[in-house]
């Protein structure tokens, strides 16, 4: 499929939060979001942007909450990444099953089920305009798949790294807890870090400040919001020099 010239990122890392997989308060499965998320991901497609995917795994299971109950954070980080793993194959079937040729990369080993991380693979898949699915985070404990994507988003050369979550992007305050809370439509990595703005793990800020990748937050539910990005048209809030 040819490029289309009118996109401003032309690869792209697509962070998705677990619980945009979950039923009501984000738990669980609905095969219903795992669908309507596949449709989104073909209109990316025809875009022609190249697309890599990190899924999150908070709605089966979220290691740092697991492993503050007294259990142990290492084996509860590990059972959080066994958790985007099967949110990762779920997504792999829907995805297939709407004819879009996808790779499911695990930093955890599943013999038989998943692919091993080999970038030179990674980079083909995506030229030949294969979906990416990078699950299993880092695969190393205490890192959050925050990090993990902007990681991967680093390691594949992404233009772009846009983190779906359940809210409109950056505010001032939890938008919950408080509705007078503002949302900023551009941040500096340093005011993030600085104001600790909580939107995505510290490191993974880090990361992308010091490999210079652009992050879009942007609400995942909204119709049209993802495409738009990919664009280069204003949602959510950038991130970025």
């Amino acid at each position: 499929m040819p490029k289309n010239k009118k996109i401003k990122y032309k690869r792209i890392l697509l962070k998705v939060s677990g619980e945009g997989f979950g039923g009501e308060n984000g738990k669980g499965i609905d095969t219903e979001k795992f669908a309507t998320f596949a449709k989104t991901i073909q209109k990316i497609l025809s875009l022609g942007a190249e697309t890599a995917l990190v899924v999150g795994g908070g709605n089966v299971l979220r290691g740092a909450k697991f492993g503050r109950s007294g259990k142990s954070r290492i084996v509860a980080d590990q059972a959080g990444m066994i958790a985007t793993i099967l949110n990762a194959l779920l997504l792999q079937d829907t995805l297939e099953e709407c004819n879009m040729k996808t790779h499911v990369i695990s930093a955890i080993e599943i013999k038989n089920i998943t692919e091993p991380f080999i970038l030179r693979n990674c980079l083909r898949y995506l030229e030949e305009r294969n979906i990416v699915i990078f699950a299993g985070g880092t695969g190393n404990p205490y890192f959050t798949t925050d990090t993990a994507a902007a990681l991967r988003a680093i390691e594949i050369n992404a233009d772009v790294m846009l983190k779906a979550t359940r809210v409109d992007g950056v505010y001032t305050d939890d938008p919950v807890k408080n509705p007078s809370a503002k949302l900023l439509s551009k941040l500096t990595y340093a005011e993030v870090l600085n104001r600790q703005l909580g939107v995505m793990d510290m490191t993974a800020v880090s990361l992308s400040m010091e490999n210079k990748l652009p992050i879009i937050v942007l609400n995942m539910n909204k119709k049209g919001n993802i495409e738009k990005a990919v664009l280069g048209k204003s949602v959510g809030t950038f991130i970025g020099n």
